[in-house]
């Protein structure tokens, strides 16, 4: 953003109302390492533990079921729509499995190639409790990932303090205008001192998205989740057992070519923690298992021709182990560990009118990843304190034998044959390094330092997709893919450097960072002559409506930026909360830039605090993004200010009502990282960009004791 722009946009705003999503800690108080921030969630309001000591106002709400909502308000994060239920969030730049996301601490393989159950789809905002963010980089024992660390903790039941069983529960209640969403969820529990045994469960639905522009056709949603929690301690000792069922029915999907008809999945996961002496043994096993079907006729127009009607079945299990062995060494904590991810999927194309037509283009993945790593984290000299880790993993992958039905054309039974006589047999080795250093500068002031060295593996459709169809990991851009077995693992080099300053009235918490990313995988066009028909895979692209098929190829990438939240009490009553977000992200290969990046965007908010009370109006100030994608056909997006108005009245202890009025001007726009429509039944035109929200009021109640 130009000084000029973010001059303007500040003027803009500067009457106006912000997140106080990330409120300092008091710098010499907190206990938690200064890269690592807690944030506690009363879904789907933000809760600071700090809030606590220096503003025991509520939070902005977000009455939406999706929890990346709320992720994304945080500096240097944004939220990529891909429908109701299939948001994934871009933290600096990234996206997608670049992130470590996890739920109760284990990693769910999303079901589909389009990621429309993402991670975050298996938590809903009225079921999270709390959300933990590694800022800038994941810490090692946390797996391979080139980004942040996102570990999101449901409700959950607590042990009581005497041998006596109590009952409690966590409830909540919301509701949403712009789509006639309402959402129920929390848990009911019983515990002792000994045992604790809890049920949680939510049910949400909603219609289609209303926005000044239109009404966006095939946006309704609907999901069910319910599970059971039982826990045993017994001195040092804890035993944890859980499982959950997640039962997502027809949502739509319009940046997509389909839609989700259902989404069936199955976690569980058992861990333990033991104390021996001075050392902690953590062990935990995870299973989760995905049924996943999207079609392109139940909640769009279909086809006219049934030759064109299509239902993809994809699947996909994942088992984990892990454990860890923490002990004191050389004046801090030493924290030693492995863990092994296995992983199958399989995707098969058919037309539900036509037995005959199958493709399975995505036949019989099994991928498995097998790491250890070592962390120290403790005090260092100089008044130097840091943590450092290092990670070695070796990947393995392979794919079973495409076939197609007799009623689907030759062209792409050739590619399936060419596909099978290629190597589908991939293994590499990969190492992460990091280094989080953190050193008091003042009493009020403390700097932050990161080096960091970062891998991702390519995923099966990255390397396994012979057929080019839309599938794109959830890119939504239009295009149409195919991958390449030969390429390699994405490896970033990461420098950042930050700031925490604290005082009695005022905060301010800024980080710069760069990322040089050596072989970043993105699609590039499939050959030399775009456009020219002159290979199977473009004949069979040029038959589906895209002359210009892109393939996933390794090419050199940067990104770069800052971010910062900050704010300042004015009085008793009165306070100032803001964050800034910018992030560049350019090609090192050719002159482009990244696709799908969030533009520069600056929230700034005013609160009043009364002793129960409290309205924050807010303004989301965003700067126009011309820094697009040539390879991926990305179009600009213009600059917007939009006005949100926030309140939240604690009743009594344990009972609390939250309002919101979001666009409260009913203004037209667009997010940049919303995808284009691909429903033509929406008053909203074909290959349009998805418009965001109009003035919608949301809800929440929430009900603990």
């Amino acid at each position: 953003m130009s000084p000029i722009c973010l001059q303007h946009s500040c003027a803009l705003i500067a009457l106006s109302a912000s997140l106080s999503c990330l409120a300092p800690t008091a710098l010499a108080q907190s206990s938690q390492p200064p890269l690592i921030d807690v944030i506690t969630v009363s879904s789907p309001q933000l809760d600071n533990p700090a809030r606590d000591q220096l503003d025991p106002a509520a939070q902005p709400i977000v009455a939406s079921p999706d929890t990346t909502q709320i992720i994304a308000r945080l500096p240097g994060a944004a939220a990529v729509s891909n429908g109701a239920l299939s948001g994934q969030l871009q933290y600096r730049g990234l996206f997608g499995t670049r992130l470590a996301i996890r739920i109760n601490d284990q990693a769910i393989a999303s079901g589909g190639p389009n990621l429309m159950d993402p991670p975050l789809h298996y938590a809903p905002s009225v079921l999270v409790d709390r959300i933990e963010i590694a800022r800038g980089v994941s810490p090692v024992s946390n797996g391979p990932g080139l980004g942040g660390g996102f570990d999101v903790t449901l409700k959950s039941g607590r042990f009581a303090d005497t041998p006596q069983f109590s009952l409690s529960h966590d409830l909540s209640l919301a509701a949403h205008s712009v789509d006639d969403s309402t959402a129920v969820g929390g848990l009911v529990g019983l515990a002792n001192d000994t045992i604790r045994l809890h049920v949680l469960g939510s049910l949400e639905t909603g219609g289609d998205r209303d926005t000044p522009l239109g009404r966006i056709g095939g946006s309704a949603h609907e999901r069910g989740v319910y599970g059971l929690v039982a826990g045993w301690q017994a001195g040092p000792h804890e035993l944890t057992v859980e499982g959950r069922r997640n039962e997502t029915g027809p949502t739509g999907n319009p940046p997509f070519a389909m839609d989700i008809r259902f989404i069936d999945t199955d976690t569980g996961r058992i861990a333990y923690t033991g104390t021996f002496d001075a050392a902690r043994l953590d062990l935990s096993a995870g299973w989760s298992d995905v049924g996943h079907a999207m079609n392109n006729f139940s909640l769009r127009p279909a086809p006219a021709s049934p030759m064109r009607w299509r239902e993809t079945f994809a699947y996909a299990e994942s088992h984990t182990l892990a454990a860890s062995l923490t002990i004191p060494a050389m004046g801090g904590e030493l924290r030693a560990g492995i863990d092994r991810v296995d992983t199958d999927h399989d995707v098969t194309i058919t037309n539900p009118m036509n037995p005959n037509f199958f493709l399975r283009n995505l036949p019989d993945i099994a991928i498995s990843r097998t790491g250890g790593f070592v962390e120290w984290t403790g005090e260092m000299i100089g008044r130097w304190q840091g943590e450092l880790g290092l990670r070695v993993d070796h990947h393995e992958a392979r794919s079973g034998l495409a076939s197609t039905g007799s009623a689907v054309p030759a062209m792409p039974g050739m590619l399936a044959m060419a596909a099978n006589n290629a190597d589908r047999d991939w293994q590499a080795s990969t190492l992460d390094a990091v280094a989080r250093l953190w050193r008091p500068l003042t009493d009020t002031a403390r700097l932050r330092l990161t080096l960091a060295r970062k891998t991702r593996a390519p995923g099966y459709l990255e390397r396994f997709a012979w057929l080019p169809t839309a599938a794109s990991g959830g890119l939504a851009d239009g295009n149409t893919y195919v991958g390449d077995t030969g390429l390699v693992p994405e490896t970033a080099w990461i420098a950042e450097a930050g700031l925490d300053w604290a005082n009695d009235h005022a905060y301010a918490r800024p980080t710069i960072f760069i990322r040089r990313i050596e072989d970043y995988i993105q699609g590039v066009p499939f050959d030399s002559t775009p456009g020219v028909a002159d290979t199977a895979v473009e004949m069979v692209a040029g038959m589906n409506g895209d002359t210009t098929p892109l393939r996933f190829a390794n090419v050199e990438a940067e990104l770069y930026g800052l971010d910062a939240d900050f704010g300042y009490q004015i009085d008793s009553h009165w306070r100032l909360d803001g964050t800034i977000s910018w992030v560049r992200g350019k090609r090192r290969d050719i002159d482009d830039n990244l696709y799908r990046i969030a533009p520069p965007h600056v929230r700034l908010g005013a609160s009043y605090d009364a002793e129960s009370w409290t309205v924050t109006l807010e303004s989301l100030a965003t700067a126009r993004q011309d820094n697009v994608s040539l390879a991926n056909n990305e179009t600009e997006t213009p600059g917007q200010v939009l006005l949100n108005l926030y309140g939240r009245w604690d009743m009594r202890p344990g009972v609390a009502l939250a309002v919101g009025v979001e666009n409260l001007l009913d203004q037209a726009w667009r997010d940049h990282l919303a995808g284009v429509n691909r429903n033509s039944g929406s008053q909203i035109g074909l290959g349009e960009r998805l418009p965001g929200n109009g003035r919608s009021i949301g809800l929440r109640l929430t009900v603990r004791g």
